[in-house]
C-alpha cells in the first residue's frame, strides 16, 4: 500500500484551482467552456445595467481567438482594497469569491452571484488586459494566465466612465480558442431583448461586420421574436409586477401568447441568466396558469375535466425575475432552487392572468376553445398510447419488424442508423458492423410533428417503430435508462430531400425527446459527395464537400498532373454506393465523419423551428431569401 500523509495532500492558491479544474468553472474545455468566458465577462457589464448604470455594451471580435467587451457603466473601482492590501482591480480579477456582487448596496440584483466570473476568465486566459475609465482617468494592468505582470497604473485621462476587458483563452487549457461568432451573437441578441434600453453593439472585426440590437419594449419584443413563425390565437398578454419580499424587490416579469400549435414553450430567466433547467419560477409559473384556468372554468360553469397540459398546449411564454438573492444550482446557473419562490411566482401569475380572462371576456373564450380540443386531443392520444402498448410498441418489449437489431446488448456500444428508404437500408444491413450496428430504414417522409396533434404522431407507424427501437419512449414515461442505443444516427441522401429528412427528425427530437440531444445522443452521419481515383496511388478517394475536392484537385496541379482527364462521381444518393464503400465512408467508426446535435442555444433553436416547420408561409419565404446566398452546393 502507498504511503498517504501530510505531504500528499496538495494547497492550490489563487487561481490555481480554475487552472486545475477549468470545467468546475466553466462547464468544460470545448467550444462550449470557451464561449462561456464571454458571457461571465458580458454578465458584468450586464449586472451594471441592472443596477441602473451602463446603457451601452460593445462586444468586438478582434481575432478569432481576441475578445474585446467594453461598457459604459461605473468602472470596477481601482482604490487599496483593506483586507487584500491591493488594488480592487487586482482583487476582482485574481481571486475567487470577490466581487461587489456580495454587497447589496452595491448591486441589489444581479447573475453573478458566486464572484467568480471575471477571476476565472483570468485564470484561462494567456493574457488578460483590463482598462477602468473612472473620475477623469484611465486605469491599466495586464494578466498572464491569471497572473499580474504589471501594477495598475494610470495611463491616460478621459470624459468616459467603464471597464473594458481584452483577452485571449489558453490554447493549453481549451480543445480549440475560436470563439463560436453566431452563438454568441444570438446569446448576446437574448440579453439585449431582457433589457430594454441597452444598446449592444457586436463588431466583427473578422468578417468586417457590426451588428447592433436595441429593444425598447424588452418582453415584448421578444416575444413577437420567438413567434414569428407561429399563428396567435387573439393577443399576446403581458404582466410585470414588482413586490416586496424579505425587504428586497421581487420583480416578476412575463410575456405569453397561445398559438394554434402543440408544444409548450416556457423560456424562464432570473438576472439574466437563462434557467435552461427551469426549477422553482417554472413551477409555480405553471401553478399559477393552472389555478387562472380553473377558477375561470368554474365561474362560468365550464365542467370538461382538464389538466395543466391543456392548457399550456401551444402556450408560447417567457418568464423573468429579477430577485435579490436566487439560489442557483452549480456555477452555470441552470436551475434556480429557491423553494419559496414557487408560491410568490404562482400567486403573481394566478392573480394576473385571473384579472386578464375576466377583462377580456372574447380572447378567454378562444383560449378556452383551444383547451377543450387539447383536452379532446389528450384523451385520444391517452387511448392511441394505451392501445399501442397493449400491443406491445413504445416500451421495447416487441421490437419493429423493420428493424435489422445488433446482437450486443450494451447500449454503451450500441448505434441505430436512421436510413433514408428502403434500398439505402438495405445496403446499410449488408454495410454494417451486425454486433453492434443497428439499422431501421425509414419508407418517405415521417410525420411533420411542429403541425399534428399527439395522437397523430402516436399514429404514424414510421414514428412508432423509431420510438419503440430506441426504448426510452417519451413524455412523462421518458426513461433515458432504457436508451438501447447510446448513438442515434440520421443517415440521408446528401441532397435537398435528404436534409429536410433530417429536419423532419430533428423536429420530432426536439419536441418530444429532446433529453436526448441534450445527452448528445444524436448524430448525423456525412456520407461523401464525390468519389475518384487518385492518379498518384490508384486508390479511391472520398470527399465530403466542394472545399475537399478543391483543395486536393489543387495538390494535384502543383506537381504538374492534368486535372481534366480525372474522371470524379458525383453521388446523388445513398442508393449508388455498393455496401463496401457505404461501409468504408460512412458506417467504419474508425474512418466516417459524424455530426454531433447539440443546442447550446436553445432560444434560437426553438425560433428557428417554429420558423421552418410552423404554419406561417411568409416568414419562411423571407428566412429562405436571407439565408439562400449562404447554400454552397444545390441539388434540386
Amino acid at each position: 500500500m502507498s504511503e498517504y500523509n501530510a505531504s500528499n495532500i496538495k494547497v492550490l492558491k489563487g487561481l490555481e484551482a480554475v487552472r486545475v479544474r477549468p470545467g468546475m468553472y466553466v462547464g468544460s474545455t470545448s467550444v462550449t467552456g470557451l464561449n462561456h468566458l464571454v458571457y461571465e465577462v458580458v454578465d458584468n457589464s450586464f449586472d451594471e445595467s441592472l443596477a441602473g448604470y451602463c446603457n451601452e455594451i460593445i462586444i468586438t471580435f478582434e481575432d478569432k481567438d481576441l475578445m474585446r467587451v467594453k461598457d459604459n457603466g461605473r468602472g470596477i473601482p481601482v482604490d487599496i482594497h483593506k483586507d487584500t492590501k491591493k488594488s480592487a482591480l487586482e482583487t476582482v480579477l485574481c481571486e475567487l469569491h470577490a466581487g461587489g456582487k456580495f454587497d447589496k448596496n452595491s448591486y441589489k440584483v444581479s447573475g453573478g452571484l458566486h464572484g467568480v466570473g471575471v477571476s476565472v476568465v483570468n485564470a484561462l486566459s494567456e493574457f488578460l488586459e483590463a482598462r477602468v475609465y473612472r473620475d477623469g482617468k484611465i486605469y491599466f494592468q495586464r494578466y498572464e494566465k491569471g497572473v499580474p505582470v504589471s501594477p495598475v497604473k494610470q495611463i491616460g485621462e478621459t470624459k468616459e466612465q467603464g471597464t473594458e476587458i481584452l483577452f485571449k483563452p489558453d490554447k493549453q487549457i481549451f480543445e480549440t480558442t475560436e470563439f463560436d461568432f453566431k452563438i454568441v451573437k444570438e446569446r448576446l441578441k437574448e440579453l439585449a431583448f431582457l433589457n430594454s434600453g441597452v444598446r449592444v453593439k457586436i463588431i466583427n472585426k473578422i468578417e468586417n461586420t457590426v451588428d447592433e440590437y436595441f429593444y425598447q419594449y424588452g418582453l415584448k419584443d421578444f416575444l413577437t421574436y420567438i413567434t414569428e413563425g407561429d399563428n396567435i390565437i387573439g393577443d399576446k398578454i403581458f404582466f410585470h409586477n414588482v413586490y416586496n419580499y424579505k425587504d428586497e424587490d421581487f420583480v416578476v416579469s412575463v410575456a405569453l401568447a397561445w398559438t394554434t400549435g402543440y408544444a409548450e414553450r416556457v423560456i424562464s430567466f432570473v438576472n439574466n441568466i437563462h434557467t435552461v433547467d427551469g426549477g422553482t419560477h417554472e413551477i409555480g409559473f405553471k401553478k399559477g396558469i393552472s389555478k387562472a384556468f380553473d377558477n375561470y372554468f368554474e365561474k362560468n360553469k365550464i365542467k370538461e375535466e382538464i389538466k395543466g397540459e391543456d392548457i399550456r398546449e401551444g402556450l408560447v411564454s417567457i418568464l423573468y425575475l429579477k430577485v435579490a438573492n436566487p439560489e442557483f444550482e452549480g456555477q452555470t446557473k441552470a436551475k434556480l432552487g429557491n423553494s419559496d419562490f414557487v408560491t410568490l411566482v404562482s400567486n403573481s401569475i394566478y392573480k394576473n392572468l385571473s384579472k386578464y380572462l375576466e377583462e377580456n371576456r372574447d380572447h378567454a373564450k378562444m383560449i378556452t376553445e383551444k383547451v377543450l380540443q387539447a383536452a379532446k386531443a389528450r384523451e385520444a392520444a391517452r387511448k392511441a398510447k394505451e392501445l399501442i402498448r397493449r400491443k406491445g410498441a413504445l416500451e421495447g418489449t416487441t421490437l419493429p419488424g423493420k428493424l435489422a437489431d445488433c446482437s450486443s446488448r450494451d447500449p454503451t456500444e450500441c448505434e441505430l442508423f436512421v436510413v433514408e428508404g428502403d434500398s439505402a437500408g438495405g445496403s446499410c444491413k449488408m454495410a454494417r458492423n451486425r454486433e453492434i450496428q443497428a439499422v431501421l430504414p425509414l419508407r418517405g417522409k415521417i410525420l411533420n410533428v411542429e403541425k399534428a396533434t399527439l395522437d397523430k404522431m402516436l399514429n404514424s407507424e414510421a414514428i412508432r417503430n423509431l420510438i419503440t427501437a430506441i426504448g426510452t419512449s417519451f413524455g412523462e414515461t421518458f426513461n433515458i435508462n432504457k436508451l438501447r442505443y447510446h448513438k442515434i444516427i440520421f443517415l440521408t441522401d446528401a441532397d435537398v430531400d435528404g436534409s429536410h429528412i433530417q429536419t423532419l427528425l430533428l423536429t420530432l427530437f426536439y419536441r418530444y425527446i429532446k433529453q436526448l440531444i441534450d445527452e448528445g445522443k444524436i448524430y448525423i452521419a456525412q456520407p461523401p459527395l464525390y468519389k475518384l481515383v487518385d492518379p498518384i496511388s490508384k486508390q479511391s478517394k472520398y470527399f465530403y464537400n466542394d472545399k475537399e475536392l478543391e483543395i486536393f484537385m489543387g495538390e494535384l496541379k502543383k506537381q504538374n498532373i492534368e486535372v481534366e482527364k480525372i474522371h470524379t462521381q458525383r453521388y446523388k444518393g445513398l442508393g449508388e454506393m455498393n455496401a463496401d464503400q457505404l461501409w468504408e465512408t460512412t458506417v467504419d467508426p474508425k474512418q466516417r465523419v459524424l455530426k454531433k446535435i447539440h443546442i447550446e442555444d436553445a432560444i434560437e433553436a426553438d425560433h428557428l423551428f417554429s420558423i421552418l416547420m410552423g404554419e406561417k408561409v411568409e416568414p419562411r419565404k423571407e428566412f429562405i431569401m436571407e439565408n439562400a446566398k449562404e447554400v454552397k452546393d444545390l441539388d434540386i
